[in-house]
């Protein structure tokens, strides 16, 4: 059985210094290839190191909403630049977030930074990866008018039924996490149960949000294998058929190379 996490952050600080022996845990669970995303200059630069010292490593780079700042034809030629590389393979972590912003002229200025990656990934041809937290009308007017052409995740799919049959009609795919597994689950489980396997993508976003029965631990790629057996339990199938099918869409989505 193979897994993918498609959506980790190995290049958080909570994980210097340990990322051999968490990617050892990880293949031994069967996660054989996993996604760093970047959410800042400097994290999406370590993405970059991680995927050339680790097999099976790949990256994205961009700027997380949360980290919003006025970017500079400099900041697209970097992140540009680092496309180049072999292993680094979207534009991301990149969105909105308003749950912690309040402050109208700096959700603009999320909105602002967020079409200018959004038009890079198209100029570079690259899919991205979506960060939305209570922002869902913003992140589908955007999405739907700044990103005609690109293929991408929402990750951490947190919207409604009706959200995702936008985001399939879009062929895009779905970001599940730790949160399905969680009690207060509220509508992802009948989301996950009525969409088609064919678009969802299995993700840990460690260090953060661990799945039962790790919930309360530091989450590792590792723990992608909850993910996937509340999958399987959800619909009725089988993990490895989870497995086969999320890591075809991670494949189709990113391209992903062994």
């Amino acid at each position: 059985m193979e897994l993918v996490d498609t959506h980790t952050h190995l290049n958080d600080k909570k994980f210097f210094g340990q990322e051999k022996e968490v990617l050892d845990r990880a293949q031994a669970a069967g996660v054989t290839r996993l996604i760093n995303f970047g959410d800042t200059m400097a994290s999406s630069e370590r993405a970059v190191e991680l995927s050339r010292e680790f097999e099976g490593v790949f990256a994205g780079v961009g700027i997380h909403p949360e980290e919003a700042f006025p970017m500079t034809s400099a900041d697209d030629d970097r992140l540009a630049a680092w496309t180049e590389e072999e292993r680094v393979i979207a534009i991301g972590e990149i969105g909105l977030d308003y749950y912690w912003e309040k402050d109208q002229d700096k959700r603009l200025l999320q909105q602002e930074i967020f079409i200018r990656q959004l038009d890079l990934a198209r100029q570079l041809h690259l899919p991205v990866c979506i960060h939305d937290r209570d922002a869902h009308g913003d992140t589908m007017a955007i999405l739907k008018k700044e990103g005609r052409g690109l293929r991408g995740v929402l990750h951490c799919f947190s919207g409604s039924l009706e959200m995702a049959r936008e985001v399939l009609k879009m062929d895009w795919f779905l970001g599940v996490d730790g949160p399905l597994t969680y009690k207060n689950a509220a509508k992802l489980p009948e989301i996950v149960q009525a969409v088609p396997l064919e678009r969802l993508l299995l993700e840990t976003d460690a260090p953060y949000l661990a799945p039962v029965p790790m919930r309360g631990k530091q989450n590792e790629p590792a723990f992608v294998t909850y993910v996937a057996e509340k999958i399987a339990g959800l619909r009725g199938i089988s993990v490895e058929d989870v497995a086969y099918q999320t890591t075809a869409n991670a494949c189709e989505l990113y391209g992903l190379k062994s």
